[in-house]
């Protein structure tokens, strides 16, 4: 039986799967090769790179025109700049990486002589016997190539370039180097050298930099019908929707997803039950309580500091972020974590809902209020009883709460919604829209109880001018929302930063009407 896969490189036998030489420009990569090209295959983590690699090389190998090698040489991160433990950890895996895919088992027979004579230039050495003893002209795949350090990276980089001259008869015809970013954007801290060397200097000989794409919503639709076809199980034109708007098609989100809502979730392991949009909801709740790796190696990047400094000014919607450098920029965007398009934006809903609850979790999980509180009779929830009980909740512990807080700029917006989230768990969702320039944050609280739903829209703004000013351009933004979401419900809140400003003056409750529909107005 197949599944969705969500780890490691896809096989075709044993996973739903497009196929990976149809998600690149096979035909180019192909040209490039004939070329005798060096060049560059990056995307962001878990997007199909080392899939599509072994798809490569499995069709050069079968084709017979060139001895085809994959390796991955991400295990020699551990030896840091130590070059000579990294050559023995990288020869290692050259060799048995020779034996399993070519049956090569002379790499392995001749790999300590070569250390030992070569030292430190190891890697072309064997590059250079491995070519020099082939039938064929020989193409090499570098996987994980930026997991190297420092003068270990830098050693490598030069090492490949300096055999660029002897091919196809002493060096490899082609090479591909692929990792997460465009080598031309490394910037490798040179120990031995004490300065900063830049990837395009190390390795000027790159031809080409290719970058492997999210799926589009056909291919997303595809890879679903692939288990409609195994087990006559469907989705509806809902759920894919749902499926859309969290991963834009981002290929581990949109396995993951495939795979909760499939085989995860007990009461959907009977096929003739379809996948519904509310199933589809759940899976991505579940997927962003759970935060399996892929999730958790994009938040730990939240800690770096310019991953901030791009990353708050997204979340309290700057018209004109400073101090962000491209570099910057272009890290986050080979990190998958933002797009750059209109403007720049977090790059998918589920990273939008996933960012600010890692960033309050510890907040949400010791906030004592009960959700219980704020639930009526009928099991609808009472969004003034807690807005009154934020207010109070705010003033007394934003202070003190924001003093260590990395994101601070982003504090006041996540606090609220560390306590709505910690209160609307227990029966609902909350749907974030921000981004640069927007000059708000919307956010769309939905509710179930009995066979009902409530959607309540909460508009979030930053007092930049004059209150009145700022609730009547609010309130026009709450009304739009609320006729966009159909929500019968909104509440705007204005957070006034200024430090000479007392809490008495700052905290107030107004309920007012604009285009027909009553808002409720909250300072804080």
């Amino acid at each position: 039986m197949k599944f969705f896969n969500t780890a490691g490189p896809v096989n075709c036998e044993d996973h739903y799967c497009l196929s990976p030489l149809e998600r690149i420009d096979f035909q180019e990569v192909l040209s490039l090769i004939h070329q005798k090209k060096y060049f560059i295959l990056h995307a962001p983590r878990q997007t199909g790179k080392t899939s599509c690699l072994l798809e490569l090389m499995n069709h050069l190998n079968q084709e017979g025109k060139y001895d085809a090698l994959y390796i991955n040489i991400e295990a020699a991160q551990a030896e840091r700049e130590n070059i000579s433990s990294a050559m023995r950890v990288i020869l290692s895996e050259f060799a048995t990486c020779a034996r399993f895919y070519l049956k090569n088992i002379k790499m392995k027979e001749i790999k300590e002589s070569i250390l030992k004579e070569a030292g430190n230039n190891a890697l072309s050495e064997i590059l250079t016997q491995w070519t020099e003893t082939s039938e064929r002209p020989t193409v090499l795949f570098i996987d994980e190539i930026d997991s190297l350090v420092g003068d270990t990276l830098i050693s490598v980089l030069r090492q490949l370039r300096a055999g660029y001259n002897r091919r196809p008869a002493s060096f490899p015809q082609s090479i591909i180097l692929c990792g997460i970013r465009d080598v031309r954007d490394y910037r490798i801290h040179s120990s031995s050298e004490k300065t900063i060397i830049t990837g395009g200097s190390a390795f000027n000989i790159k031809a080409e930099s290719l970058k492997l794409g999210s799926f589009t919503r056909e291919e997303m639709a595809q890879l679903y019908y692939c288990h409609t076809v195994e087990t006559g199980q469907t989705f509806t034109d809902l759920a894919l929707e749902v499926a859309w708007t969290y991963s834009e098609g981002q290929p581990w989100i949109v396995n993951a997803l495939g795979y909760e809502s499939c085989f995860k979730m007990k009461e959907k392991r009977d096929r003739s039950l379809s996948i519904s949009q509310n199933h589809m909801q759940q899976a991505v709740e579940n997927l962003i309580l759970r935060r399996d790796t892929h999730i958790d190696q994009l938040l730990d990047k939240l800690k770096e500091e310019r991953v901030r400094k791009v990353i708050e000014p997204i979340m309290i919607n700057e018209d004109d972020p400073k101090d962000v450098t491209e570099d910057d920029i272009l890290y986050l965007k080979d990190l998958g974590l933002i797009k750059i398009d209109k403007s720049i934006r977090i790059a998918n809903q589920l990273y939008k809902e996933v960012i600010p609850r890692a960033l309050t979790f510890s907040t949400q999980v010791t906030i004592t209020h009960d959700s219980s509180w704020y639930v009526n009779a009928d099991g609808a929830i009472d969004m003034n009883k807690l807005m009154q009980a934020f207010q109070d909740f705010f003033r007394k512990h934003y202070d003190e709460w924001s003093a260590d807080f990395q994101y601070r700029e982003a504090s006041v917006q996540l606090l609220l919604q560390a306590f709505l989230q910690r209160i609307v768990n227990s029966g609902g969702y909350i749907f974030r829209e921000y981004g640069l320039g927007r000059k708000r944050t919307d956010l769309l609280v939905t509710w179930y109880y009995q066979d009902s739903k409530q959607e309540i829209v909460i508009e979030l703004k930053i007092r930049y001018q004059n209150t009145d000013k700022v609730i009547q351009e609010g309130l026009t933004q709450t009304a739009e929302y609320m006729d966009k979401c159909g929500a019968t419900e909104g509440h705007l809140v204005i957070f006034d930063r200024r430090k000479k400003v007392s809490w008495e003056e700052k905290i107030f409750h107004k309920e007012l009407a604009h285009d027909g529909k009553t808002i409720m107005v909250w300072g804080m």
